[in-house]
């Protein structure tokens, strides 16, 4: 495959700063989901385990290593500007809030994690639709071909998935949230096993 080109005076070594600079963020987003996990084991009577947001946890956990792996094919970019710079930054940022939001600073004013994740889930799943979204120009950038590789499934999965979160911001309905929860962890576990695993 063709090196990318790049524009601005740019080196060629831009993809190689990218990805350096991608992996810390995401490297700070993986730190604090195992940091925020292991307080369960540390002191398992004061943090009460919440299956729901723990499920999301297990989900933000499997994207992020997910994003971290498919990024590789920003290789297929032809040319950088600052612009499909700050996109890439931008979308990775998505997902160290969403991490900071499932493992807060300070649990003092909640009285455990259901209280806490139902109090803030507009918050978490506003972020998780800016993520669905980002995913989707994420993906145009490496190429037209690229996208329509996914075929129809790709567009209809994000269709559901923000559908969900929208449903998911105005409701405290424990069913609900946990079908979907279930529903989107199983579906990104699937896609990995099949996409990486399967066909090749």
């Amino acid at each position: 495959m063709e090196a990318p080109s790049v524009s601005h005076g740019m080196t060629p070594d831009i993809f190689v700063h990218v990805r350096i600079i991608v992996g810390i963020i995401l490297g700070l987003c993986i730190s604090r989901l195992l940091t925020g996990f292991a307080r369960f084991v540390q002191h398992p009577g004061s943090q009460i385990i919440y299956p729901i947001h723990l499920a999301w946890v297990g989900f933000i956990f499997l994207a992020i290593v997910h994003f971290w792996w498919f990024e590789f094919h920003l290789h297929w970019i032809k040319v950088w500007d600052f612009e499909t710079y700050f996109y890439v930054i931008f979308y990775a940022s998505l997902y160290f809030l969403a991490s900071t939001l499932l493992f807060p600073d300070n649990m003092a004013e909640y009285t455990g994690y259901r209280d806490y994740f139902m109090s803030r889930r507009k918050a978490f799943f506003s972020i998780l639709v800016l993520i669905l979204l980002a995913d989707i120009g994420d993906t145009l950038l490496k190429g037209r071909d690229h996208y329509h590789s996914f075929g129809i499934e790709y567009p209809l999965r994000t269709i559901v998935f923000v559908v969900g979160s929208i449903v998911a911001m105005f409701t405290r309905n424990q069913r609900f949230h946990a079908i979907f929860v279930t529903l989107v962890l199983v579906y990104e576990a699937a896609f990995i096993l099949y996409r990486y695993t399967i066909l090749e």
